[in-house]
């Protein structure tokens, strides 16, 4: 019997598995010993700007800075490159003014709590932080039409400020290709109508929206355009282990670092595919296992290496819930999977509605496999409206998956499903 640890929420679960059912046990590539701090990795890579001049070069002059940052769902270490970021404005141009645009994309608000989580009392307390709200209309400003053919309007602090600049991190995204970048801009702090039109139904059947995809991918190419148009000056871009802890960083030209930082990312996270029966997985544990609608990620993830007809088994702590009412409607309001697909496929791009992708993609998943969610009891009745399994304990869940699939099914394991490229 092999025990396995699977991250959940800021805890861990543990699955025993029998060795003759397991197939094999998928990780990305972080087993590495660091020589130097995360904070000194951070420092080097501001130090030597790819594609550009350094920060505090490029912010000399400058009245206005607006640094873009991840919300409540993203584990960024703001903790830890915030600072950094900030003295490394200030260094040539202390008296500049810096607003903090939390980049929220189509989320909810992030709250004063998860403001001091993220980045600390002393940030919280000094800096001026702006949410973004992509339902504002009043706070969007034009920046002319995505090569799809959709209007880009971003908040109007970005054309208000003499510099554009973002922080986050590069990981693989489960339509984007890849997170960090551009993503900042758009959906970052993208209006509601320019996120929808980006996520259409069309995009997300692409073959090429896909895990580790940047070429070809029509998604990504909105995203570039966006982040050109708001004149994106300066990223900084962290990869975290499973750990959350900082393993390296890009900072520079939003494409040239971007795209650096990704080849650095696939070389971790590409893993070969392994088929089983029965694949068990999580989101990586908190914060992108707090509700559902964020730990379809993941289970795309499992989707790579599910047999058509076979079990997925996702855990996830949920502490949000669902993560979207418009999300869950998709499901409370219908049958099946089956019938969620049919009903998104044929939406037109200027007809999306709220998180639409994100049914499509999960209907997707639930089409090839029966899913169980290992979630509290709280969470029962949600998991079970939205058409898929609940069960209390990973233990259980197999169980249940095996007396569907035969005892002698196999297992793949993926313990972070979200830091994989299959």
């Amino acid at each position: 019997m092999r025990s396995i640890e699977i991250p959940f929420g800021k805890s861990k679960l543990f699955v025993q598995v029998p060795e003759k059912r397991l197939n094999a046990v998928i990780r990305p590539n972080h087993n590495h010993i660091m020589s130097v701090s995360q904070k000194e990795v951070v420092l080097a890579a501001l130090a030597n700007p790819i594609g550009t001049r350094r920060l505090c070069e490029l912010a000399r002059n400058k009245q206005r800075v607006l640094i873009i940052t991840s919300d409540h769902t993203r584990p960024v270490p703001s903790d830890i490159t915030m600072p950094l970021l900030l003295d490394e404005i200030r260094r040539n141009n202390p008296e500049v003014l810096i607003t903090l645009l939390i980049a929220t994309g189509m989320h909810r608000s992030t709250t004063e709590a998860e403001l001091l989580e993220r980045f600390g009392d002393e940030i919280v307390d000094n800096e001026s932080i702006v949410v973004h709200n992509a339902s504002s209309d009043e706070d969007m400003t034009f920046f002319g039409t995505l090569p799809s053919g959709g209007e880009l309007w971003l908040n109007k602090l970005v054309k208000e400020n003499d510099l554009v600049i973002s922080e986050g991190f590069i990981e693989p995204h489960f339509f984007a290709g890849f997170s960090g970048g551009r993503k900042s801009i758009l959906p970052g702090v993208a209006s509601r109508k320019t996120v929808l039109y980006n996520h259409n139904a069309h995009f997300i059947a692409n073959p090429n929206a896909r895990q580790g995809s940047l070429d070809e991918n029509p998604i990504h190419k909105d995203m570039l355009f966006a982040a050109n148009q708001a004149k994106l000056a300066f990223i900084l871009n962290v990869i975290i282990d499973t750990d959350k802890k900082v393993v390296a960083a890009v900072a520079g030209d939003h494409k040239k670092a971007h795209l650096a930082g990704c080849v650095l990312c696939e070389k971790m996270a590409r893993v070969e595919k392994v088929v089983s029966d029965i694949v068990i997985t999580s989101n990586g544990g908190y914060p992108l296992d707090q509700n559902i609608y964020q730990s379809v990620k993941g289970m795309t993830a499992a989707e790579s290496c599910i047999r058509q007809g076979g079990a997925i088994i996702m855990c996830a702590a949920l502490g949000d819930g669902h993560g979207g009412e418009d999300f869950y409607r998709w499901f409370a309001d219908r049958p099946n999977a089956e019938t969620v697909m049919r009903d998104i496929e044929g939406i037109p791009p200027e007809e999306t509605s709220m998180d639409q992708w994100q049914a499509q993609i999960l209907a997707r998943v639930m089409s090839k496999a029966t899913c169980w969610i290992v979630t509290s009891v709280e969470n029962r009745e949600l998991i079970e409206t939205m058409h898929m399994k609940w069960a209390p304990d990973v233990k259980s869940a197999l169980a249940e998956a095996t007396v569907l699939l035969g005892e002698d099914s196999t297992v793949t394991v993926i313990p972070d499903g979200v830091g994989v490229i299959i």
